[in-house]
């Protein structure tokens, strides 16, 4: 009962404030993004239905004007308003309660269909952001997102500093301790979370009954070097390689297979030449092979019979992507996943602008070199595949990470203790048919 009296103080909020709070914002990232917006107080000039609504015309007169370039940009919060101000007359402070006002104005008019809304409270959002953080983000522009010459121009505010969603939990709570089998190095966390008071940093050892994981990193296939780079993805050989690994791993590791690619594109590559080759045909005849796809039913439908073809004895075999829902959520414990398999180093794609952005700020801001952070990014994702197989203590499976490159010691540091000290110099540096 006290904790629950102290809920009204603690937020600092009267009740008028708290009525016009409780409207405000929706997905919880919003909240934590713009907790700030919680003491402020709506213009006059946006309290009125019809003058708010006519600022929110002249804020798309604008975008619309804005999006017309022709070749990418990038800019910074106070850039952008100084140019929205001086072209639209709009206050920074007035914009910064957009997302509160429209909140406010579909719960008076009682509409329950927000999606309807959606692009609209897109804009409010981004208005708001931008004027509650003169750092940490970046207004992108780009008139060929998709592909060069299919001009599709698109706006988009990117976050650049983690910090900002970390920053009212650290505020609002005296201890805060974060916990994850995948916070390797912990160096790199207290920097990119703005974490600056940091007691307590370390690795908690995972004990384990027995050798029950056996990573293994496998460099190469005969005279054929296995890679995910961009020059050896043009290499059809390469993907028959890697074909030829997984044949042989699907005959002799029972029920479930998971194999994880760096991207969507590398995917559909890969199984094309599988498909050509006969590659996948033969995989079928010892498992049933799945696919993630862009559609979550689909995906879901895919997982739910995987597990129905483990439990039947027919065995599975799931291809997905990392950093896709399957490698950040799915748990394949059990005989789901006696083996995971990572074609490639999930590098982020290095040419992407929102990237760029971000490896800027982190580079000016945090001293954290771009290489040093790609590399350390990479990884994470890379431990997030693997560690799907081992799910509790009595688990076990085979870790594969198929690439030449996870042989090099800078590599090999950044993964996690718990993998780390299963990975002997023996099993470092094999060959295809040395693995099997």
């Amino acid at each position: 009962e006290n904790l629950m009296r102290g809920l009204a103080p603690a937020s600092g909020m009267s009740e008028e404030d708290e009525s016009i709070g409780a409207l405000k914002f929706g997905p919880q990232e919003l909240k934590s993004a713009v907790s700030g917006v919680s003491h402020l107080v709506i213009p006059g000039n946006v309290r009125q239905a019809e003058h708010f609504l006519g600022i929110l015309q002249q804020v798309c007169a604008f975008l619309r004007a804005y999006i017309r370039v022709d070749k990418a940009r990038a800019e910074g919060p106070l850039m952008f308003l100084h140019d929205l101000e001086s072209q639209q007359y709009i206050e920074a402070r007035t914009m910064k309660a957009f997302d509160a006002r429209l909140r406010s104005l579909m719960n008076t008019l009682k509409i329950t269909d927000i999606d309807e809304f959606s692009p609209l409270t897109k804009i409010c959002d981004l208005c708001t952001l931008a004027s509650l953080h003169s750092k940490g983000f970046a207004v992108l522009t780009d008139p060929c997102p998709e592909a060069e010459g299919i001009y599709d121009p698109q706006l988009e505010l990117s976050c650049l500093d983690a910090a900002i969603a970390m920053r009212p939990v650290v505020r609002r709570y005296k201890n805060v301790v974060l916990t994850s089998g995948t916070l390797s190095p912990l160096s790199m966390y207290p920097k990119l979370l703005g974490l600056d008071r940091v007691v307590v940093s370390e690795a908690l050892d995972i004990s384990l009954e027995r050798d029950c994981i056996r990573p293994l990193i496998v460099t190469r296939s005969n005279d054929i070097v296995l890679s995910s780079s961009f020059q050896s993805r043009k290499d059809e050989e390469v993907s028959k390689c890697y074909g030829t690994l997984l044949e042989e791993l699907v005959q002799v590791v029972p029920d479930g297979v998971v194999c994880f690619f760096t991207s969507k594109v590398f995917m559909q590559q890969v199984v094309r030449v599988w498909y050509d080759s006969g590659t996948l045909a033969r995989l079928s005849t010892h498992k049933v092979v799945f696919f993630e796809t862009d559609d979550v039913v689909s995906t879901t439908i895919a997982l739910s019979n995987y597990r129905e073809a483990c439990d039947q004895g027919r065995g599975g075999l799931f291809l997905a992507v990392a950093r896709g829902k399957v490698s950040e959520g799915i748990d394949f414990d059990r005989h789901y996943g006696r083996a995971v398999v990572l074609f490639g180093v999930p590098f982020q794609y290095s040419l992407s602008r929102r990237l760029r952005a971000r490896l800027a700020y982190i580079r000016d801001t945090h001293g954290i070199s771009e290489g040093e952070f790609l590399t350390f990014d990479a990884m994470r994702a890379a431990a997030q595949c693997v560690g799907r197989v081992l799910r509790s203590k009595q688990d076990y499976g085979l870790m594969v990470l198929a690439d030449a490159r996870y042989a090099r010691a800078d590599k090999r540091k950044k993964l996690p203790p718990w993998i780390g000290k299963f990975l002997i110099p023996a099993f470092s540096n094999l060959t295809v048919d040395m693995a099997v």
